[in-house]
């Protein structure tokens, strides 16, 4: 009769490493994954929670920003149209003032002498004031054109750009090398014009000029090699090739500039004193010999 043989307590031990708990719970691990600590769950959905609450706000600024582009379309559009026809009135104004300045040109030499006529009529040529005629030159300056990124295709920095100072260096060359009578775009100079930079754009007393920026002057036959030759003219021929900028000297017959408006006079008086001076005393003599 054979004795049963008992299990090997070591043989089972090895066998079955693990416990069975612990199997099951493996198993459902790699089924659903690994469980993740509860702060790590917290922070995920507060992220989530973020995420869609940022893309409320954007969708919502969106949403804003569509409805609202038609309305300011329309008043950029309405502000256009205004800036346009107060230009337009502005220009037919100038025009009335003109025929009329010239009417009371022509009732004034009627009334006065020949000699006297003539006298004021030089001088409103001088100032600036009366329309003059003549033989000169056209500086024809321009914006360089703006050069796009080969990559993105957003315009860069323009280097080319015509600004204030640059038709305050062409003027002052002018004037210095002859000039007696210039208009920058039509407008003719004083010698109380101002052009300066407003925002984005050029003001020649006070009214808004833009590219290409058209120089005219009277003066002598040589005015335009004088002028090429300054070290200005010079200058402006160098960005040409450097900066791409539109620059060109022209010799010009017969111009005729127009007469610039008159300027608003201001007087100086006296101012009266008030209350009645105190008289100067003068100092007592020292007497010699003492201090």
């Amino acid at each position: 009769m054979s004795t049963p043989t008992r299990p090997d307590f070591l043989t089972e031990l090895f066998s079955d490493a693990v416990d069975p708990a612990y199997a099951a719970a493996a198993e459902r691990r790699a089924v659903r994954g690994p469980e993740r600590p509860l702060w790590r769950r917290i922070g995920l959905g507060l992220r989530v929670l973020t995420l869609v609450a940022v893309g409320f706000l954007l969708t919502v600024a969106y949403r804003q920003v569509v409805a609202a582009e038609p309305e300011s379309a329309r008043a950029r559009a309405g502000l256009v149209d205004e800036v346009r026809a107060r230009q337009a009135e502005t220009d037919d104004l100038q025009v009335r003032a003109d025929r009329l300045r010239e009417e009371v040109a022509r009732q004034r030499d009627a009334a006065l002498a020949g000699d006297e006529a003539t006298a004021l009529r030089n001088l409103e040529a001088a100032t600036g004031l009366g329309k003059v005629t003549g033989d000169g030159v056209a500086v024809r300056v321009a914006d360089a054109p703006a050069a796009a990124d080969p990559v993105t295709g957003a315009p860069g920095a323009n280097l080319g750009l015509v600004h204030d100072r640059d038709l305050q260096s062409i003027v002052n060359a002018l004037w210095q090398s002859g000039a007696e009578a210039v208009a920058v775009n039509g407008q003719r100079l004083t010698a109380t014009s101002t052009i300066r930079l407003a925002g984005s754009a050029i003001l020649v007393d006070y009214r808004p000029v833009s590219s290409p920026y058209e120089i005219t002057a009277i003066g002598p036959d040589n005015l335009g090699q004088v002028f090429g030759d300054s070290p200005t003219g010079k200058r402006f021929k160098r960005y040409i090739g450097a900066y791409g900028m539109g620059f060109e000297v022209r010799e010009r017959g017969d111009l005729t500039l127009p007469a610039a408006a008159e300027p608003r006079l201001r007087y100086a008086t006296p101012k009266q004193p008030t209350g009645t001076p105190s008289p100067l005393t003068s100092p007592s003599p020292t007497p010699s010999g003492g201090r």
